[in-house]
């Protein structure tokens, strides 16, 4: 008996170890929608459906109110958050297209390759859209594995019916393919298809898991929808009686349930930080195939809240404090230097953008990481900043779709890139519709915003100035 105690201060020692080797290497789950509004989820006040899975990741750890794309875009904004850097100042913009010969510069650092520092396994599934040349692909940039499509899922050599296309760009596009690893495994070639992806992502994240249960992992799930052409899986056909957007809705929030009942079946809860969020708000043209921006102006492609303000959720049972929610100015570009001061990491070598929210994430809704957040779109337009519930919009042509009769059924409705939008302050707490140009009534505001505007142009560049910018990068190129 006395040797037994004798052993009990060693056990505790080395359970403390143990404990302390969990807690300073937490298993990463990044859940990335592509289109995804800021108004399609329940807790963020959807009302004819309910996400009840995404409402609890919600109930249990906390909800941003001001969480912003980096860019309204998907290559670009899949830059930033894998990065934590700003797209434009890595000369990436837009949405790449297939055999486009430029990605994600190698000299850039990912987050899959931070962790891969500290021991990291590291897999994507789902969407990359940062080169579909090898030399880009995800197993160049820090991942372990990957099951997915390398670009969007509209860009395909199909029509809005789903049947082959002979007029368009789209007639040019070779077949989607789905890759594993490096190589390509198989097509997707009808809408059927397409209606598969949701359900194989899941279960390739699912068994990641499991196969990894036992050291620290990153699991990158970048979903292909709710990005047209949508669908669902059988089992979800109809499900919600409210067509088939809402009806994938209720596939998304089942494919979370399916991460966080694994998680919990292997005792990961309390070891594992897992983050939900969106590329960028909907691509509203699409009507009953897009998603709402909750009631903020514009959506996709556009600088106005309803393209940059998306859902951001993050979850870590015993360490983020439950039923939280934070209205501070936040961005996917934070997430980077987050994830490393938490898994303790070094930090790339090239100079990012983002800011630690660590300080959020351990309980604290009143500190404010973030001063000021620029936003910019195609090649390198400066046309908004922001600094606290103050936003200032920079004389620009630009997407609206506003005058315009969406679509429906999966076809597109007219929408213009060329409407002029002029130089404009708007006080988002008051007005987060940005409907009330209050310049004339705060023009300290307008000078300290426009001093930034300055600032970031220096910096970075501003095509719409003709301001080269100091800090730019070269991008990727295979030309």
């Amino acid at each position: 008996m006395k040797k037994y105690f004798l052993f009990l201060p060693l056990l505790f020692l080395l359970h403390s170890a143990i404990t302390l080797q969990k807690s300073d290497s937490p298993n990463i789950v990044l859940i990335f929608m592509d289109d995804m509004g800021y108004g399609d989820l329940s807790c963020y006040g959807a009302s004819t459906y309910r996400t009840e899975n995404i409402d609890r990741l919600a109930a249990e750890g906390i909800r941003f109110t001001s969480f912003l794309s980096a860019q309204a875009v998907c290559s670009a904004s899949r830059a930033a958050l894998m990065t934590g850097t700003y797209p434009n100042r890595m000369n990436i913009h837009g949405a790449y297209f297939p055999g486009d010969k430029v990605g994600l510069h190698p000299n850039e650092t990912t987050i899959a390759e931070l962790l891969k520092e500290k021991g990291y396994a590291t897999a994507i599934y789902g969407k990359w859209h940062l080169g579909d040349e090898k030399e880009f692909l995800p197993l160049q940039q820090g991942f372990d594995e990957y099951v997915g499509i390398p670009y969007s899922n509209d860009m395909w050599p199909m029509g809005y019916d789903g049947k082959p296309s002979s007029a368009g760009w789209k007639a040019t596009i070779a077949k989607l393919p789905i890759v594993v690893d490096n190589e390509i495994s198989e097509y997707v070639e009808t809408l059927e298809d397409q209606a598969k992806l949701t359900t194989l992502y899941t279960e390739k994240a699912v068994s990641f898991i499991e196969k990894n249960k036992n050291k620290p992992f990153f699991l990158y799930l970048p979903h292909s929808m709710p990005h047209v052409p949508i669908g669902v899986s059988d089992k979800f056909k109809g499900k919600s009686g409210q067509g088939l957007y809402a009806d994938l809705m209720l596939e998304i929030d089942w494919s979370v349930g399916q991460i966080m009942q694994t998680l919990q079946k292997n005792g990961l809860e309390e070891n594992t930080l897992v983050i939900f969020t969106s590329d960028n708000g909907p691509w509203l043209n699409y009507g009953n195939h897009a998603g709402s921006s909750g009631g903020f102006r514009e959506g996709k492609g556009v600088s106005y809240e309803g393209g940059h303000r998306v859902p951001g959720i993050v979850r870590w049972k015993g360490h983020v404090p439950a039923g939280m929610v934070c209205n501070q100015l936040t961005s996917t570009i934070d997430l980077l230097p987050t994830i490393s001061e938490i898994c303790g990491t070094s930090m790339p070598a090239n100079k990012i953008d983002g800011v630690s929210l660590k300080e959020i994430f351990d309980g604290n809704m009143d500190a404010k990481p973030r001063e000021f957040f620029a936003y910019y779109y195609r090649r390198n337009n400066l046309e908004a900043v922001r600094k606290d519930q103050w936003k200032l919009v920079l004389p620009h042509y630009g997407r609206t779709f506003k005058g315009f009769l969406p679509g429906k059924d999966g076809y597109p409705g007219p929408s213009t890139e060329n409407h002029e939008e002029p130089m404009a302050l708007y006080d988002l707490r008051r007005d987060p519709g940005e409907e009330y140009d209050v310049q004339r009534m705060y023009p300290e505001i307008v000078k300290e915003l426009e001093a930034y505007a300055e600032t970031i142009r220096a910096d970075i560049g501003d095509d719409l100035t003709g301001v080269e910018g100091e800090n730019r990068r070269p991008r990727g190129d295979l030309n």
